[in-house]
């Protein structure tokens, strides 16, 4: 028979008592033996051997070259190399006669490429060196070398600005798959290659992770392009069926351009001058100098302040109706009168079309052009850098009159000497990301043939332009 509900209560409550009593002491018992730990957030401690800012020791430089152009060209390497900072090595197609330049501790190690003969290359009058050279990246992984974030390749007259390009590549994460360089400047060398190839000349950089993969397919896609041209074709197009594009930069220039380069490196993208190629077919970048002359000024400037190389600064000197453009670390240029910013920013076509025989006037760039006067007197009067120098106040870096010709009723003919002043620029990823061209005032001088120059950040609304 069913317990009635005061019998089930009576017996009920003093069980549950009891129960409830026992629990509480096991539970005691139990957490003084194991007690709780204390929730916290985990936390990846960070590998004090591993760098978080990239820097050249994370880069791997595969140039490449032959027995027959190391020999020549190897002073444009010795420009930029070096080697207690830098890792790479430059791929040759056999030992050169002349062993000299293997034994220099100044230049990168000298390796000698694999065979390719296996691999079919059917473009008409083209070098079969293509194949070679598209296996540089792979012979670099092959290497299994340590702590590498990226693979830089270009050629042996590929002059890299090396701490603006880490600075470019650190706006990556490197973990990721990036294929960063640049295109050509010329519409008719992208038209007849691709529009979004890195053009190898100029240099790019793979990042290692990328490589990697791309090292172990490499080999089939050589098999299936070998009607193209070039190595950076064959390496474009690998990465383009592993669904990888071109990340552009406008710092690496291929120089698809011959003649003057005055009118392109005098207007400058604003971002780090990262290579300049092709120097054999241009003229000296200095007056009154040979290429290794020229290029080993523009270097003394680098090595003062390499992120502000050939940063086009405008400023307007109101009390003599002067516009001034610096392009620091290698010209000034003064014009008469009001000159508009915009107008400024545009290439001055002092260079010749890459092709030969093609028309000047007619040949199509990947950037805005303006012509040159016809009567060069009534030009801009040019200075061209003189010396830098640096001490705990700043930089500064003098520029010196560059004369053509005599022209006597120009007022910017009396002036002979610009002197710039200005900080170390030091960019972070922010400015790199979002980058702000500087300003600069002209300052008082007692001296009527010079003219002082100080470059400073602009102010918040502050417009670049003559305020009449």
């Amino acid at each position: 028979m069913a317990c009635p509900t005061p019998c089930k209560t009576l017996i009920s409550t003093p069980l549950k008592n009891l129960l409830i009593l026992s629990s509480l002491c096991l539970i005691f018992l139990l957490l003084s033996r194991n007690p709780i730990p204390t929730l916290t957030c985990i936390r990846k401690i960070p590998d004090p051997h591993i760098s978080p800012q990239t820097t050249l020791h994370h880069v791997i430089f595969g140039i490449a070259s032959s027995a027959k152009s190391w020999p020549k060209r190897n002073e444009y390497v010795r420009l930029w190399w070096k080697p207690q900072y830098m890792r790479g090595y430059v791929f040759l197609d056999r030992t050169p006669y002349d062993t000299h330049s293997l034994r220099n501790p100044n230049l990168p190690p000298i390796r000698i490429s694999s065979d390719t003969s296996r691999f079919p290359y059917t473009f008409k009058g083209g070098l079969r060196s293509a194949i070679r050279v598209s296996r540089i990246v792979s012979e670099i992984v092959a290497l299994n070398l340590s702590d590498v974030r990226w693979i830089v390749l270009g050629d042996d007259d590929t002059v890299f600005f090396a701490e603006n390009l880490v600075m470019t590549l650190s706006k990556y994460d490197h973990d990721l798959w990036f294929y960063v360089g640049g295109i050509s400047e010329s519409v008719e060398q992208n038209s007849k290659y691709s529009f979004g190839m890195a053009f190898g000349g100029g240099g790019f950089a793979v990042s290692y992770p990328l490589a990697r993969v791309l090292a172990r397919v490499l080999d089939s896609c050589l098999v299936r392009y070998s009607h193209l041209y070039g190595s950076d074709a064959r390496v474009f197009s690998c990465l383009a069926e592993l669904g990888v594009g071109l990340t552009r930069e406008l710092g690496f220039h291929q120089i698809d351009i011959r003649g003057d380069l005055f009118g392109m490196l005098s207007a400058h993208p604003l971002t780090p001058l990262v290579s300049l190629h092709h120097l054999d077919y241009v003229e000296p970048i200095f007056p009154n100098m040979n290429r290794t002359q020229a290029l080993e000024r523009l270097f003394e400037a680098v090595k003062v302040d390499h992120d502000r190389i050939l940063q086009q600064t405008v400023c307007y000197d109101r009390s003599h109706s002067r516009t001034i453009s610096v392009s620091w670390g290698y010209a000034v240029q003064v014009f008469e009168g009001n000159q508009l910013l915009p107008d400024l920013l545009s290439l001055q076509r002092t260079f010749t079309p890459w092709k030969r025989g093609r028309d000047v006037s007619s040949s199509q760039y990947m950037f805005s052009t303006r012509e040159l006067p016809k009567d060069r007197c009534n030009g801009p009067a040019i200075f061209f850098l003189e010396s830098v120098s640096s001490d705990v106040y700043g930089i500064r870096s003098n520029y010196k009159k560059h004369v053509v010709r005599n022209c006597l009723l120009r007022s910017e003919n009396n002036l002979e000497q610009i002197n710039v002043f200005s900080k170390k620029l030091n960019l972070e990823i922010g400015q790199l990301q979002a980058p702000r061209r500087h300003c600069c005032d002209v300052l008082p001088s007692s001296r009527d043939k010079v003219i002082e120059i100080f470059i400073r950040i602009c102010k918040g609304e502050e417009l670049i332009s003559m305020h009449l």
